[in-house]
């Protein structure tokens, strides 16, 4: 099993890395098969199942769905000649992809949200066509959006993991327990396993410039979230906090009077401001996913500027050892909210953040590991029931939560040898095991929870 870094660590739009970037890529996919197909195709259909029809207006589901046939893609995604694109094509009921010649598309028509039983594969499902000129379907495909990004075809999604194992590296540990054997035997910390892994595929100068490009993203959300006011869209009236916080925060700062607990703000603030940038649509990283997008930022930020002795060499180290636990929890559980809730998204990101954190302030491989499952732990049954199908309720202040967790978590774990009760390994398959005992009103259908308790005025 190998998961890079930058499958980890995607850079795109929110609100969600699931139901927005998912969606778009799988678009994408489908272009490319019809690029390649022998058949003249005259038009497009699009059907959404389960979690993406449930919230998939208040993730923009249709959205990217609508801009990803019509040749948008994540990580190149412009926002005003997005706007433009979707008046043309709300005009003209047609899409003009790439390569491709121009193809009906009426929005209102042609993308059906389907509020029946999911996809019998995964709760994400959507089912893309093209037609001929007489209204025939001459292709269709079912993608699953699977988390973070991650999509895959039906038949991909049925040929298991065996199918998707990935290139040969040096280190290919699949286990928590593995990878530190690993480390034992080769005397390596966890982050310098993982380097020698992403040097299997690219050379070290690619492998730099991708992480910087990385954190830079990550950052650069961080100061749009602490400059920018006003109420995020959707409907639910949520107001930007992340700026008047951090403003409150830098006029307090020097005075005595400050109390230590104060720290924690901090933490939440860098988070929050990420999360309401993700809310309003703009560019973040999956760190795993889009709804929990906040958390390792957050504490990376909080380490630069907060803790005597950090340095901006030590990043790379950082989302390295972060990307080696968020790709365990993904092969053996889900970063998922719409599989596992809440505990797959957020949870996972502590994990990640806490096993970072303690890498860069000089925990061994055993304390790291100690980290992740502390942060991991008592994140456990965590449900994601976003209020109006929405990344905001509750999701942005538990971004906060979650990076003061992560840190909580680094610290215990760097008071200990690194021997703990609880192996990080039988953490993971518990949040398995717990996610697929949870009912489906608990993930990301907003059904559930604080989606259905909500003020009447």
């Amino acid at each position: 099993m190998f998961l890079s870094v930058f499958d980890i660590f995607k850079i795109g739009i929110g609100p969600s890395s699931s139901h927005t970037m998912g969606p778009m890529v799988a678009a994408a996919r489908f272009l490319d098969r019809l690029r390649a197909s022998p058949f003249r195709v005259h038009g497009l259909r699009a059907s959404l199942h389960g979690s993406l029809a449930f919230t998939g207006v208040g993730h923009a589901t249709d959205r990217a769905v609508i801009l990803g046939l019509a040749g948008f893609q994540p990580e190149s995604y412009d926002a005003d000649r997005a706007e433009t694109a979707l008046a043309a094509i709300r005009a003209t009921r047609t899409v003009t992809p790439p390569d491709l010649p121009v193809l009906a598309f009426d929005p209102d028509k042609d993308l059906q949200f389907d509020y029946g039983p999911a996809l019998a594969g995964h709760a994400n499902g959507l089912i893309l066509m093209a037609t001929d000129a007489q209204g025939d379907v001459i292709a269709q495909e079912t993608y699953f959006s699977i988390g973070g990004g991650f999509v895959v075809t039906e038949a991909e999604h049925a040929a298991g993991a065996a199918a998707q194992a990935g290139p040969r590296v040096r280190y290919p540990f699949e286990s928590a327990a593995a990878m530190l054997d690993m480390a034992r035997a080769s005397g390596l910390s966890i982050a310098a396993m993982k380097r020698a892994n992403e040097l299997s595929l690219r050379d070290e100068a690619a492998l730099k410039a991708g992480l910087h490009r990385i954190w830079a993203v990550m950052n650069a959300c961080i100061e749009r979230g602490l400059a920018g006011e006003g109420i995020l869209p959707g409907g639910l009236k949520v107001r930007r906090r992340a700026k008047a916080i951090h403003d409150a925060l830098l006029a307090e700062r020097g005075l005595n009077l400050t109390a230590p607990h104060v720290i924690n703000d901090w933490m939440s603030t860098y988070a929050m401001a990420v999360n309401e940038e993700n809310a309003a649509g703009g560019q973040v990283v999956t760190a795993p996913t889009n709804g929990a997008a906040g958390v390792m930022p957050a504490v990376i930020r909080y380490w630069l500027d907060h803790v005597p002795g950090a340095s901006h060499d030590r990043v790379e180290d950082f989302l390295l050892t972060a990307a080696a636990i968020g790709g365990l929890i993904k092969h053996n559980a889900s970063i998922s909210g719409a599989e596992c809730g809440c505990q797959a998204e957020v949870g996972s990101a502590a994990a990640m953040a806490a096993a970072g954190l303690c890498a860069v302030l000089g925990g061994t491989p055993e304390q790291v590991e100690n980290a992740a499952e502390i942060a991991l732990e008592h994140h456990l049954g965590m449900t994601c029931d976003p209020v109006k199908g929405l990344v905001q309720v509750p999701c942005i202040e538990r971004n906060g939560l979650g990076a003061i967790k992560a840190v909580s978590a680094a610290s215990l774990a760097l008071r200990g040898d690194g021997q703990h009760f609880m192996p990080l390994d039988n953490c993971i398959e518990a949040m398995r095991q717990t996610g697929a005992d949870m009912s489906e009103k608990y993930k990301e259908t907003a059904l559930g929870g604080l989606a259905v308790n909500v003020p009447n005025c």
